[in-house]
């Protein structure tokens, strides 16, 4: 699905750690989490060659997750054309490529954040934020957008690519229906069998098995896209509504206001 050439920041990565669970930030690579690993045990797909800005890690998608139909989309009455950074279609936000600030770094915790642009690849403007925690029996991420003085709208999510699980848990009730275009659209159907590379409405904990440590992952999201079609990783995605979600299911944000969503990943060793 993804495999850009966009070059990656190789800035100097920090740890954050609590007993033998320890989450690896590279700010300057997109704000990621570039591995969770608990003891010797890695749970994400770390940078590789070939692997490009959207190939690997755990990034966050903002303000916007997912593709966007041709880049485009109208606002208000206004037209807004997007860069086409996957194909034909815009893809994944701003946020994945571009070094994030931080505001606060402690032992277990840290606080990032993103001025977001005012030009072609988003002429909204707007402040992404980023909470990072590794806790005992986990990790905690937590995302935001505020736009600023102007309005727009705003999907949120993240994007793990997480190393081959050995078994998946996943129970959603329904799936946004794709069409030829490989783009989402707002009809939701039975859910098929795999393999997929689509969106899907799910409120329960997703259960992953990685070698032999368990993870259960949980968001206040509601849309959940899975990509399992590459035979060395799966991403398990919690955005805040589905992709192309500016012109199928627009999540408006005056000036001021704030969008947040939490993910919370629980890592267990069998």
């Amino acid at each position: 699905m993804i495999d850009d050439n966009e070059p990656v920041d190789e800035a100097e990565r920090f740890e954050l750690t609590t007993g033998d669970l320890r989450a690896v930030v590279a700010p300057g690579c997109g704000g990621r989490v570039a591995q969770i690993a608990v003891g010797g045990t890695p749970l994400i797909v770390d940078r590789f060659d070939g692997a490009g800005a959207l190939g690997w890690g755990c990034y966050p998608m903002v303000p916007w997750a997912g593709r966007i139909r041709d880049g485009r989309f109208t606002f208000r009455g206004r037209i807004v054309e997007l860069p086409r950074t996957f194909g034909p279609h815009a893809i994944h936000g701003v946020g994945y490529a571009p070094p994030w600030a931080v505001d606060h770094l402690a032992t277990s915790r840290a606080e990032l954040a993103l001025a977001l642009p005012t030009d072609l690849r988003w002429p909204f403007g707007g402040i992404a934020r980023q909470r990072i925690e590794v806790r005992q029996d986990g990790v905690r991420l937590e995302l935001s957008v505020t736009a600023g003085a102007v309005a727009f709208p705003a999907t949120i999510g993240w994007h793990p690519w997480f190393r081959k699980p050995d078994a998946v848990r996943f129970e959603p009730t329904a799936m946004y229906r794709r069409d030829r275009h490989h783009v989402a659209v707002d009809e939701l159907v039975p859910v098929p069998p795999g393999p997929w590379d689509d969106c899907f409405v799910n409120r329960e904990p997703v259960g992953l098995t990685i070698d032999d440590v368990d993870v259960v992952l949980t968001s206040d999201c509601t849309s959940w896209v899975v990509y399992d079609e590459r035979a060395y990783a799966t991403c398990v995605e919690p955005q805040t509504g589905p992709p192309d979600g500016p012109n199928i299911r627009p999540h408006p944000l005056e000036p001021g206001q704030t969008l947040a969503a939490w993910f919370d990943l629980a890592i267990r060793r069998r």
